[in-house]
């Protein structure tokens, strides 16, 4: 049959736990639902730097946030490194194809896809870099031309991070969902029969704006929600809030403004559920049913968890994202307790494939997962992850076993523990009142072994040190020389 074509689609800002199929109160998506039985499903899939660029640099790499030295948002850094995922399976004789959401610099550098069709979405950066959006993306010009006159899908004037929802403005035909969709349509119509393909579908939504159809919005506005989990720690961000900006990453909304954002939310995600239905029964209707599918996202949306709202905070609606994969030769099951991360997509992908691994990759095959978990007294496949973001004026590092979260706060030293088997939505924080607990001591010497060595100065004597400047630390981490680890990954 030879080598099996692979198609990864990674959504944007889609939380781990967003699946009607696993227990979500809300969300319908009986199509992923259905999709979802036939393969395997890491519970425990995080984003070690919960935002667009750097998350995307650990899934296009197999590379961890120590290694391609992105630990925070930040646009304008080129993309140059050496072994990419579509430039490895371009390697071995794939086809290689990107639709959507790629958001490297330069904004049309390829990564070693054959071809980008490009729809970032709204970023402010690129606007203000091109006076013809048609330079920087494939969207808006068939949009456009679809159209008949200079549309852009900024028209309804929702901010690109807000949590202001209405419908979409246009023929939903016409949105960057079904776009997308089209696009990979498209290409599984128009591929080289003779060769093994690898196509991202990237999508951008369920990111904000919160503008699906119509149908997909008012499904949800009227709705009964559960109200989203407050912890008794909200103290710590408080100086933060600002209820009075649509924007703001930390605020109590009131009711009405808070039921639109899930509404829009959700509706999103129903939408592209519906749509990647269409993408299913293409790759069918093509013949490529032998075909390795993995859904990603590249991290989650706080949602009014602990009046938190978008993602770089490591708590779980942020951190912990979708991973499932589906193909030939991968069973149906469940990893519960493992802890996989974006890191990991790379090289499952290429072993899945019969594709070589690069060498140097942080990440693992996650599918050896699956016979490992029978194996009563196999040592943990990841001891801990260690993930980390800038925010607001701080880095914001966290640690975790997938049954434990440890967080640590660089400006002001401030320390949380969670335990995640008893208290999953991260409502208490145990480490108050409790500097020598043994389970905090643990951690934080853990957390010592992480960031010893890092330019910043967080560790001295052995210890923790919190109020250090948060310096440009991405020079510093890509030049740094890494050992290999052989056996029990850390980090």
């Amino acid at each position: 049959m030879g080598r099996p074509n692979v198609v990864l689609i990674c959504v944007d800002q889609w939380r781990g736990d967003c699946f009607s199929g696993t227990g979500h109160p809300v969300v319908t998506t009986p199509y992923l639902d259905a999709w979802m039985q036939t393969g395997t499903r890491f519970a425990r899939a995080y984003s070690a730097t919960p935002t667009c660029i750097p998350a995307r640099a650990s899934l296009m790499t197999g590379l961890g946030q120590e290694r391609h030295g992105r630990v925070g948002y930040e646009d304008g850094v080129p993309w140059d490194y050496q072994d990419t995922l579509p430039a490895t399976f371009a390697g071995a004789g794939y086809q290689t194809q990107a639709v959507g959401k790629m958001h490297v610099f330069p904004e049309r550098e390829t990564l070693g896809f054959d071809d980008v069709d490009l729809h970032d979405g709204y970023l402010h950066f690129v606007r203000r870099r091109y006076g013809d959006m048609a330079d920087a993306d494939d969207y808006l010009p068939w949009l456009q031309q679809r159209l008949g006159y200079p549309a852009d899908d900024f028209e309804h004037g929702l901010h690109c991070n807000s949590v202001v929802a209405r419908p979409w403005d246009k023929p939903e035909s016409t949105h960057p969902t079904n776009w997308v969709t089209q696009r990979s349509i498209e290409f599984l119509r128009e591929r080289d029969p003779d060769r093994p393909f690898f196509l991202l579908a990237s999508y951008h939504r369920p990111h904000p704006p919160y503008d699906p159809p119509a149908w997909a919005f008012e499904q949800y506005l009227h709705q009964e929600m559960p109200a989203p989990p407050v912890g008794d720690w909200t103290d710590l961000w408080a100086e933060h809030a600002d209820a009075r900006s649509p924007i703001s990453p930390v605020a109590e909304y009131d009711p009405r403004t808070l039921q639109r954002a899930r509404a829009g939310y959700y509706g999103h995600m129903s939408h592209i559920d519906q749509q990647l239905n269409r993408l299913f029964h293409e790759l069918s209707a093509t013949g490529a049913d032998n075909t390795i599918v993995c859904f990603v996202s590249d991290h989650g949306e706080q949602m009014g968890d602990h009046h938190l709202y978008q993602k770089t905070l490591p708590y779980e609606g942020s951190a912990r994202v979708p991973f499932i994969i589906s193909g030939p030769g991968i069973p149906a099951g469940v990893v519960d307790d493992d802890v996989v991360e974006l890191r990991d997509v790379m090289p499952t992908l290429l072993s899945a494939a019969g594709v070589p691994v690069p060498d140097d990759l942080d990440g693992r095959d996650a599918l050896t997962l699956v016979d490992a978990g029978s194996q009563d007294d196999a040592p943990p496949w990841r001891e801990y992850l260690h993930g980390e973001h800038t925010k607001f004026g701080q880095g914001i590092h966290y640690l975790t076993d997938g049954r434990q979260k440890y967080i640590w706060c660089s400006g002001t030293g401030r320390e949380q523990l969670f335990d995640l088997v008893s208290d999953p939505t991260e409502l208490h924080d145990l480490a108050p009142g409790r500097p020598d607990h043994p389970d905090l001591r643990r951690w934080r010497d853990r957390m010592v072994a992480s960031l010893s060595g890092r330019p910043e100065g967080f560790v001295r004597d052995g210890s923790l040190i919190a109020g250090r400047p948060v310096v440009d630390v991405l020079p510093f981490l890509r030049e740094r020389t890494s050992a290999t680890v052989h056996g029990t990954i850390v980090g």
